[in-house]
């Protein structure tokens, strides 16, 4: 199970996770995507096709904005669809 960025992370994007993050399935990131993408998005996303669920990133957020799916509290479902369409588009 993959696990997925929640709205905490809007107007953050803090970069600690993506440093750590073992397949870099974590974007728009600056280092990887440039800071036009970085800029254009409110938030960072988990794509769930390439997360490999190791958990590396959840310790590193500053704001508690990850977590595994099966952890993920009922009023941030929402943000499952959201990761997923971001690398849809």
């Amino acid at each position: 199970m993959p696990h997925v960025i929640t709205n905490r992370c809007v107007d953050v994007k803090d970069q600690s996770c993506v440093k750590v993050c073992p397949v870099d399935c974590i974007h728009p990131a600056l280092d990887l995507d440039g800071p036009e993408a970085f800029e254009a998005a409110p938030q960072l996303y988990i794509d769930p096709e390439v997360c490999i669920d190791c958990g590396a990133c959840v310790p590193e957020c500053p704001v508690e904005a990850i977590f595994a799916l099966e952890d993920l509290p009922e009023e941030y479902q929402a943000a499952i669809e959201e990761n997923a369409r971001y690398y849809r588009r």
